[in-house]
């Protein structure tokens, strides 16, 4: 039996040939193409039974390919390769017959399945491989998208799309509505990403579409799926029912037993139109109380603070935007989803501005404080204050490190270098081989700046980290020596009798005293 590999990089195409267990499923040949139009060829000629093919590649791309064999009577199984975003590739790949739709990166596991499948389907009757369930089937791996995809539109844009279209929609994924009335609710997955799955965002989505979609499907009254526009968040869609609330427990109920997580749900009002009953969802969802009084309070504004910031930020002293901000979390008598919202978006501006000031690019790694959720996905307040802090603790160090690194001139650079290398063979003439500066300017500037040669800068600095390792009584003196710089103890004990009136033992000795 044979099978091709269709992708324009190299890598993918050798990945497959050693991910697969070709010999286990009886494929002995396996053709490899990096464009359609040298796949039909090798097709046409060899007629291979298992076609793996990307979707993406230049000039003819996966779609012409799946056309073609769409066409040609040649009998093959296509799988298909591509990422979760592609949702134009997805439904072509569908709408063509293709045998299944496999997501980038490769899960070795699903690869092998997906081809003993393929393998198994290729060998059966003619038939059976041609028959309308084959042709019109929704596999596993693509049917979540593809819901995802068309209901996110559903509510985003209906009014492109009739009620006949709606119910053809309904009725192709197989559910039944009741009536027209509809309520949504909003599942925000973040204290899920934060406590429970170590921020494997597909499994957390996986899980709790499963959860909703095993309730709602038990009662014919609603769907669950992903609002591909909306990140970290499931849309609950519900029709039929005058009180949702007791529907929404029984989730929330399901939740909890599954992974002990009190899951917020903020349900809308109902309505004969999709996108009101979304937004009523998201603006309940925007409100929704996590933490303090029960009536509402309007947002507070970081921007509104940022001045009083800038100043302290400035400062470079973490007390005092701790302070600044200890001012701001005492007006933070509601906390809501839209004021995390506000929170995040304003920080990322004021971040992006003072980045921008000091010539910083905005790629620079810094602390994300998003970890303000408890063991059973409920809101801290304390951790949200911590989190906030690490933040603009993060920031003020970058940010006073490049000013620093801006305003030290050449020698204090200098003393920052013999600082850094004490105990290295340090001389005059490295330095001014390394700031490119002569050594006579060198010698004049340090004595200037530091009322001292760069000779006895060496030696005090070597002298003060010497005392710092005599209290540790199992160094011996050779070692203490060496380690600062002095490979001959006698000189070394000579220099630091010298500097502190004591030789190393004397020194030492005094220690315990």
């Amino acid at each position: 039996m044979k099978a091709i590999i269709i992708d324009d990089e190299k890598h993918v195409r050798e990945g497959l040939l050693l991910l697969a267990r070709w010999d286990q499923y009886g494929i002995d040949e396996i053709l490899e193409a990096e464009n359609v139009d040298d796949a039909m060829a090798l097709i046409k000629e060899q007629r291979p039974a298992i076609v793996f093919t990307d979707m993406r590649m230049p000039k003819k791309d996966g779609i012409d390919l799946l056309k073609w064999l769409d066409t040609s009577g040649i009998d093959c199984k296509t799988i298909v390769i591509s990422g979760y975003d592609d949702f134009h590739y997805m439904r072509n790949a569908i709408f063509y017959k293709s045998f299944d739709y496999l997501l980038k990166p490769i899960d070795p596991k699903l690869l092998n399945q997906t081809l003993e499948k393929a393998v198994l389907e290729w060998k059966s009757n003619a038939s059976q491989r041609r028959s309308q369930v084959e042709h019109h089937q929704v596999i596993n791996e693509v049917k979540p998208l593809y819901v995802d995809h068309v209901f996110t539109k559903l509510i985003s844009d209906p009014d492109r799309l009739s009620p006949e279209k709606i119910q053809e929609v309904f009725h192709k994924c197989h559910l039944k509505i009741m009536d027209q009335s509809f309520v949504i609710a909003i599942l925000p997955i973040q204290p899920f990403i934060q406590r429970q799955f170590h921020k494997e965002k597909q499994l957390i989505f996986f899980m709790l579409t499963n959860i909703c979609n095993e309730i709602l499907k038990k009662e014919e009254c609603g769907v669950c799926f992903r609002h591909v526009e909306k990140e970290d968040k499931l849309t609950i869609l519900i029709w039929g029912r005058k009180d949702p609330v007791p529907l929404i427990e029984q989730i929330r109920s399901a939740i909890y037993k599954s992974v002990h997580v009190k899951s917020m749900i903020a349900v809308g009002e109902q309505s004969g139109q999709l996108e009101s009953a979304y937004q009523s969802a998201y603006q309940t969802f925007l409100k929704y109380s996590l933490y303090g009084e029960t009536s509402y309070h309007p947002p507070i504004h970081l921007l509104d603070y940022s001045e009083d910031i800038k100043w302290a930020i400035q400062s470079g002293n973490t007390a005092n935007i701790d302070r600044s901000l200890d001012r701001i979390y005492q007006k933070l008598r509601y906390i809501s989803w839209e004021q995390l919202q506000i929170w995040e978006n304003q920080f990322t501006i004021l971040r992006q501005h003072w980045l921008k000031e000091y010539n910083i690019d905005e790629d620079v790694q810094l602390y994300v404080g998003e970890n303000y959720w408890d063991e059973q996905g409920c809101f801290s307040f304390e951790a949200f204050k911590e989190e906030k802090k690490k933040e603009f603790h993060d920031l003020i160090a970058i940010l006073y490190d490049v000013k620093y690194q801006k305003e030290k001139n050449p020698i204090q650079q200098i003393a920052e270098y013999i600082r850094k290398n004490y105990e290295k063979d340090i001389n005059l003439r490295d330095i001014s081989a390394q700031f490119y500066l002569s050594r006579e300017h060198i010698s004049r500037r340090f004595k200037q700046e530091f009322n001292e040669t760069i000779t006895d800068y060496i030696m005090k600095i070597r002298m003060e980290k010497a005392k710092k390792l005599l209290e540790n009584p199992h160094l011996r003196i050779y070692e203490v020596s060496n380690q600062v710089g002095y490979p001959n103890e006698r000189y070394f004990s000579r220099l630091f009798k010298k500097v502190s009136g004591y030789s190393p033992i004397e020194f030492r000795n005094n220690l315990d005293k």
